[in-house]
């Protein structure tokens, strides 16, 4: 059986970047689905791993990063999907989450060959994300309503290439199977 790993990719956010107008009402959209899947996650015993950009901080560090977040103008969007004391964090510089960073280590540390993926930019960093796990033959599913775009009909497209040239399964925060590796149960 493989072991799941919910990925929560850059909702530590300040939403002070150009494309933030865009984003926020996607982010707000995104918000129960995401708290879906984090609490469910927590419920069943699935590792909650954040992989968040570090905005260019360099020396910044985990609680640095939540407390501007949480003190920015959508400090609000944040709360909701804040890490708690159990939660894994890995801080990324770039799109993907698998880029420079020791999330490929930690999940072979964890015994973890399916990730959930959730979080912002579906076009962008979701699907970046997702192309690095396909590459490093990770079954992966995306919680669709779990995933905030820019852009929707690139979200669309995002999606839609991922279900098709990456074999990802694409579902909700409440189907039944979201922590079940595709071809299990």
């Amino acid at each position: 059986m493989n072991r799941t790993a919910l990925i929560v990719i850059d909702m530590i956010n300040t939403y002070r970047h150009a494309d933030a107008g865009l984003l926020v009402p996607s982010v707000r959209a995104a918000l129960p689905g995401l708290r879906r899947a984090i609490g469910r996650a927590r419920a069943e015993g699935v590792d909650v791993i954040y992989v968040n950009d570090n905005f260019g901080r360099w020396r910044s560090q985990h609680d640095e990063l939540l407390d501007a977040a949480l003190h920015g103008p959508h400090g609000d969007l944040v709360e909701p999907v804040r890490p708690d004391g159990d939660s894994m964090f890995v801080v990324k510089a770039r799109h993907s989450v698998f880029y420079e960073t020791p999330l490929e280590f930690l999940l072979s540390q964890h015994g973890v060959r399916h990730i959930v993926l959730t979080g912002q930019v579906t076009e962008q960093c979701v699907l970046y994300s997702a192309l690095d796990a396909h590459i490093r033959r990770l079954d992966i599913t995306v919680a669709e309503d779990a995933v905030a775009h820019i852009h929707a009909d690139l979200a669309r497209a995002a999606l839609r290439m991922m279900e098709r040239n990456m074999a990802v399964r694409v579902t909700d925060s409440a189907d039944e199977r979201l922590f079940t590796a595709p071809g299990e149960g």
